[in-house]
């Protein structure tokens, strides 16, 4: 038992650094953690929202004080996610972990990819959207993140962070604690869903929960220390990798 809560402090605090520094979300690590330990669909995601929720409000108050939140741009994109995050709760009572492996395998590799080329895509990106259609991007494109963030576990900050660079041309040094806020609500929203549908297993949640704060809290300090670049790419192959394990994971059924 005391070897388990080692392991779970460990990736809750490295998913919790992570999560702080990228703006992705340290649910990306612990996800995978608790899927090859064979939970359901709706434990793995609630446990995970658990540390998620503390990595943004950890992420978020220190942030706070160094004043880089954009709180009313924050709260405008986690509107649209809000009903998104509720939706995304009860959808997790309608999947099999073995079909859940899949999605979420797709859903790393895509999250690998853009971290990898983030830097070209966000430099190379010119948004000309006309407005009424930028608006229906933007709800649409948040609501998403709502159903990712509560069905995964994982927040929706693969969305939100894009959003805030390429269309509102925020620097990443503000991106990434505006997106931590935003997940922050609707975290808050998805873990509520949980609760009250009774899937947290509390026992691990709370522990990944713990890691994941104080890593957030190394993490947002490090910002301006961190090769975000070299970092990227060595967490993009990782979650690539992870998504390969879960494939072959998955077909070695057909197999037998």
């Amino acid at each position: 038992m005391l070897e388990l809560f080692i392991i779970l402090v460990i990736i809750g605090f490295g998913a919790g650094m992570l999560g702080s520094l990228i703006g992705v979300g340290g649910g990306i690590i612990i996800t995978p953690a608790l899927t090859y330990m064979a939970f359901s669909p709706s434990v793995i995601a609630s446990s995970s929202l658990l540390a998620v929720f503390a990595t943004s409000i950890s992420s978020t108050l220190t942030y706070a004080r160094k004043r880089y939140v954009n709180y009313r741009l924050g709260i405008k994109l986690a509107l649209p996610a809000i009903p998104g995050s509720i939706i995304g709760g009860f959808f997790t009572n309608l999947v099999l972990l073995e079909d859940f492996k899949i999605y979420f395998s797709i859903l790393l590799i895509s999250v690998g990819i853009y971290i990898f080329f983030k830097n070209k895509i966000i430099s190379k990106t010119i948004v000309t959207i006309p407005k009424p259609l930028l608006y229906l991007v933007l709800i649409f494109g948040n609501f998403g993140a709502g159903i990712i963030s509560s069905f995964f576990g994982v927040g929706g900050g693969i969305i939100f962070v894009p959003i805030l660079v390429i269309i509102y041309k925020m620097k990443m040094i503000n991106a990434s604690p505006t997106a931590q806020f935003t997940l922050l609500i609707s975290v808050i929203t998805g873990l509520i869903t949980h609760i009250i549908l009774e899937h947290p297993e509390y026992s691990y949640g709370i522990i990944l929960a713990i890691g994941s704060f104080f890593g957030a809290q190394i993490g947002s300090r490090s910002i301006h220390r961190i090769n975000e670049n070299l970092l990227s790419k060595i967490l993009s192959f990782s979650l690539i990798i992870t998504a390969i394990n879960l494939i072959i994971d998955y077909f070695k059924k057909f197999a037998v």
